[in-house]
């Protein structure tokens, strides 16, 4: 794979951590043809959706390498990265597991697991690369509607559930340790959409997903302070 070197002072310029395949991916290329330049990172080495996108679009895409379970490899790529600012840092992360077994009888390393990936992560990477974003830029990661306390009415998913309604809990402790209140953060719910993690049943596909959600994420561009949006702009109740 041929890789660019983006010019970063011409262009807005996105990082999506987590961008190998999937929701990801397909906002990685939805920026890129709205003329962005993108940054996005895999875990792998090779031969993933985004570093075909990557080889068709080598003036828009970048791919960078990390596993954001993994905090020693932060310092490298924000070292990678400097002299590069950032309009949007967008991190987009989630597993899941024991989907239908109750909080009390998840096994310690199944939720650890979770809980890791889903909450704990995406915060080590903002918390790590905030400096890179400029200060009318966006910083957002992928929550979920199933992370609102006030909507769950039925339960299961339960250890998924927690995990996102932490990262939402982290994402406000984040917003009130701002010195600049100007900041745009958000925490994004795309609905149930068809992948990977959101299964075949979903009602939504990624195709018809991704337009919306790029088009929230740039709308909040504008906007301060820290937002919990569903995939048409709404305000998610905690």
């Amino acid at each position: 794979m041929s890789q660019s070197v983006i010019d970063e002072h011409t262009t807005r310029t996105a990082l999506i951590v987590g961008a190998s395949r999937g929701l990801g991916c397909a906002m990685a290329a939805e920026l890129a043809e709205r003329g962005w330049s993108v940054i996005g990172t895999v875990r792998g080495s090779a031969g993933t959706p985004l570093h075909d996108l990557a080889d068709h679009r080598p003036e828009r895409v970048r791919v960078e390498h990390l596993d954001i379970t993994k905090p020693e490899e932060l310092m490298p790529l924000h070292e990678r990265l400097t002299g590069v600012q950032l309009d949007v840092l967008f991190v987009n992360a989630g597993t899941t597991n024991n989907e239908m077994t109750p909080i009390g009888a998840v096994p310690t390393q199944d939720f650890i697991d979770v809980m890791v990936t889903n909450a704990l992560s995406p915060m080590r990477v903002i918390e790590a690369l905030d400096d890179l974003v400029t200060p009318t830029g966006l910083i957002g990661v992928m929550s979920s509607g199933q992370g609102s306390i006030t909507n769950n009415t039925n339960g299961l998913r339960e250890v998924y559930r927690g995990s996102k309604a932490a990262l939402n809990m982290f994402m406000r402790s984040y917003a009130a340790r701002q010195t600049d209140a100007d900041r745009s953060l958000l925490l994004m719910a795309p609905g149930w959409i068809r992948t990977a993690l959101g299964g075949d049943d979903a009602p939504y596909s990624v195709e018809e997903s991704t337009p919306l959600l790029v088009d929230v994420l740039l709308a909040h561009l504008d906007s301060k302070g820290l937002a919990f949006l569903d995939r048409n702009g709404g305000h998610v109740p905690w």
